[in-house]
């Protein structure tokens, strides 16, 4: 069994006017455990979107998602965020850090909602990103690179079965992007963790072997999408 499988995935957006704007519609798409697939989707494409209704933030408006076996479009919020707190790591763009938090607490916050705070195992991964001697810095005090890597850390806090990324290598240049991605991949696999992630960089795609476009894989016109 996948551990991720989506049929007839639906999701619209509705303009202040009234109007429907389809944003997703996937017909089918799985994703095995441990399994490393790639997205390339340009912005506005609606692959974000894509990400955040398989996390569970939105619900969809039709269509089945089923997670670790379990079919989420039928949950309600509480049940979804349980979900998505035990199974589930997302490394956001803009790495969403807590900025009056240390590196360690940030991490730590990242296992309070799945199997509570181990401090213990929560130093051990900031020390795996290179970050030992930073636990006790905040955001402002590390490189965006830095940063990242506490992302990353945080992201693999719960023991997750899948790993998002959303244009996680956007905000570093060249070398730090090859850095944090190789980080990302070699850090899902240590863990046993799938990794799904979405990016427009030609040099992150590369990296993959399995890419899929989601222009083809998404249904929805990009017009619509954006």
């Amino acid at each position: 069994m996948p551990l991720l499988e989506i049929t007839n995935l639906r999701k619209d957006f509705r303009s202040p006017a009234g109007g429907v704007h389809p944003v997703v519609r996937i017909p089918r798409f799985t994703l095995g455990g441990e399994e490393q697939v790639a997205l390339r989707g340009e912005s506005g494409s609606g692959k974000t979107t894509f990400l955040n209704l398989i996390a569970g933030i939105l619900k969809p408006d039709s269509g089945s998602l089923v997670l670790a076996g379990r079919e989420m479009s039928a949950m309600g919020e509480p049940e979804r965020d349980s979900l998505r707190a035990g199974t589930i790591g997302y490394i956001f763009q803009t790495f969403n850090l807590l900025q009056g938090h240390t590196a360690l607490e940030n991490v730590l916050l990242g296992m309070s909602f799945g199997p509570g705070e181990d401090r213990a195992h929560a130093a051990a991964l900031l020390r795996r990103v290179g970050l030992g001697d930073r636990l006790h810095h905040r955001p402002r005090e590390l490189s965006t690179g830095q940063q990242q890597r506490v992302a990353v850390a945080r992201a693999l806090a719960a023991r997750p079965k899948l790993v998002l990324a959303d244009e996680p290598t956007g905000n570093l240049d060249q070398v730090r992007s090859r850095e944090a991605l190789a980080l990302i991949r070699e850090a899902c696999r240590e863990n046993g963790a799938a990794l799904l992630l979405v990016s427009h960089d030609p040099g992150v795609l590369g990296e993959f072997e399995d890419v899929r476009d989601f222009r083809t894989l998404n249904q929805a016109t990009p017009e619509a999408a954006q």
